[in-house]
């Protein structure tokens, strides 16, 4: 545990120090940063509950487009309000979008907990299908949801001095004086790698402590663990919140860079993404799943000039390494770890003739 804060305090003050060079990199290649920085996250939480938990969720998208939605209607219809307490200054926007990072993640948090409750006694096939459904339908909500641009999409809003709110320009209140508050560009390279750094100290520490044990043994045998004393469906749902409130965090960061969101930016293809990069990097492996974010995010723009085979190729790429290594890139890692655990094998009791 002191090793791991030590491991965290030098990552935030490399964060820092390169943040401050951030400028000089191309905007380009500063993008993709960004976008590795918000899949690691995404994976690491999606990690906690497919990989640790051995559960199967198809619903991560959803959890991030509450937390987008979220975070950028605070940051727009009540940017006055907040801007009277906190001010303009740096402080006061770091606050600011610490809290609407936190009130974002909180919502889909909030969003678990409804989905995870009723539908965390199902298994395999049947939790996937649930929680896929949950996504797209959160998704159609968004969609009809005028009030956040509905399917438009969302970038801000126009708030009249007379107390008004509107997406569009009101053409009756011509004489009646407006701001426009766009999403703020807040998200930069300190605000992504520090959650990343915060979720990987986070998770780590808690699969080493008592608890992220019971996580443990909820995946390797359900009905052990239960005769154990341990209550799987509280870990379940546990896991779950935890993993939806950092989608939701991760969908803040987006929209806070992107500065426009859509709610087909969170269609079925993000979840499947998410998921690929879980299973891609080893599920239960915290190193294999940021490696797999990372490369699964850079590997579409490296293929970028042969656009038109661009996701052919990607696919094949995909096929090909789950034939080569199925259990992942550091899935080796943990299968040598669990040998070291299994009892000695039985013996033989087979009767012979």
């Amino acid at each position: 545990m002191k090793n791991t804060k030590i491991l965290l305090l030098i990552s935030i003050a490399v964060i820092f120090g390169v943040n401050l060079l951030s400028g000089s990199i191309n905007s380009y290649y500063y993008q993709i940063i960004i976008y590795c920085g918000i899949n690691i996250v995404l994976a690491a939480s999606l990690n906690l509950i497919n990989g640790y938990t051995g559960q199967f969720s198809l619903g991560h998208a959803g959890f991030m487009a509450i937390g987008a939605y979220v975070s950028a209607a605070l940051s727009t219809y009540f940017a006055p309000a907040l801007l009277s307490v906190l001010g303009d200054g740096v402080l006061g926007r770091s606050l600011w979008f610490i809290f609407v990072l936190l009130v974002g993640g909180a919502g889909a948090a909030f969003a678990g907990i409804i989905v995870g409750v009723p539908s965390l006694r199902l298994k395999g096939d049947y939790l996937a299908i649930t929680t896929l459904g949950f996504s797209e339908i959160i998704r159609v909500i968004i969609q009809n949801l005028n009030v956040i641009g509905a399917s438009q999409g969302f970038r801000g809003v126009y708030i009249y001095d007379n107390g008004v709110r509107s997406l569009e320009m009101v053409p009756e209140l011509s004489n009646v004086a407006y701001k426009f508050y766009d999403i703020p560009k807040y998200t930069d390279f300190f605000w992504a790698f520090l959650v990343v750094a915060l979720i990987i100290f986070g998770i780590t520490n808690l699969m080493k402590s008592t608890y992220g044990r019971g996580f443990i043994a909820v995946k390797d045998d359900e009905i052990a663990a239960e005769a154990m004393g341990i209550n799987t469906t509280k870990f379940k749902v546990t896991a779950f919140i935890i993993g939806a409130f950092f989608a939701g965090v991760a969908g803040g960061l987006y929209a806070h860079f992107l500065q426009y969101i859509n709610p087909e930016d969170f269609n079925f293809l993000r979840s499947v993404e998410i998921v690929a990069m879980v299973i891609l990097g080893g599920m239960g492996s915290t190193p294999g799943v940021v490696i797999a974010a990372i490369v699964l995010t850079v590997l579409p723009e490296l293929l970028r000039d042969v656009q038109q085979y661009r996701m052919i190729i990607y696919a094949l790429l995909l096929i090909i390494m789950m034939l080569l290594r199925p259990q992942g890139l550091f899935g080796l890692k943990l299968e040598r770890k669990a040998k070291k655990i299994t009892p000695e094998q039985p013996p033989d009791v087979t009767l012979k003739d």
